[in-house]
């Protein structure tokens, strides 16, 4: 009798402690899923240098917008500089998205080294509008968090069917592909455009 009863205790000692661990092991499992994602920013430096980037292209925008030529390349050269400065380096992310980012900073420098060496105005704006191609996916790589960056669409850019694009930082539209001194210039055409995107990682 007195053997069984001993029996009977090691048996219940030994089902709570196995209840136990396996309480402890749900409890853990459970820290663990209700924890939230992390999500690394980009450091300062990389940020403030991505917003000077992107400011000489509103710049660049803004000379298209006046039809001005020589302000244009002005402004792309000084593109030109930000992009190859650009701390890629310093970009939080894998390997793979600091290739990614690396290889269309430097089709950036591509785009805008054909740019400055087009004549007219019509040709420099077909070269950035393949300029702004390579900057919204640059901004969605780096997942740019210094603010909005609005993705914009003119369907008559170079002519009835040809579309243009254009990044802005606010949501109005000011066409840089119908500007302000071109003949075909009215107010129906400079504010001839729609928003089709908007890149917000500034909440992320």
């Amino acid at each position: 009798m007195k053997r069984f009863l001993l029996l009977l205790v090691v048996v219940i000692v030994a089902g709570f402690v196995v209840w136990k661990i396996f309480l402890k092991k749900d409890e853990a499992h459970d820290d663990v899923k209700e924890k939230p994602l992390s999500i690394n920013k980009n450091s300062d430096s990389f940020t403030k240098s991505f917003t000077e980037l992107l400011n000489d292209y509103y710049a660049l925008k803004d000379a298209l917008t006046e039809s001005d030529t020589v302000k244009a390349n002005q402004f792309a050269v000084t593109l030109k500089n930000a992009s190859d400065s650009l701390p890629v380096h310093l970009l939080k992310g894998d390997s793979a998205v600091i290739e990614t980012a690396d290889n269309l900073n430097m089709s950036v420098g591509s785009e805008l080294k054909g740019l400055i060496g087009e004549t007219t105005i019509e040709q420099k704006r077909h070269a950035f509008n393949a300029l702004t191609d390579e900057i919204y996916n640059l901004v969605r790589t780096v997942r740019y968090d210094g603010g909005i960056v609005y993705h914009l669409r003119c369907p008559m850019a170079f002519g009835e069917n040809q579309e243009g694009f254009w990044l802005s930082n606010e949501n109005k539209i000011i066409n840089p592909y119908i500007g302000k001194k071109d003949s075909a210039y009215n107010d129906k055409t400079g504010g001839c455009g729609e928003i089709v995107d908007s890149l917000n990682f500034t909440k992320n």
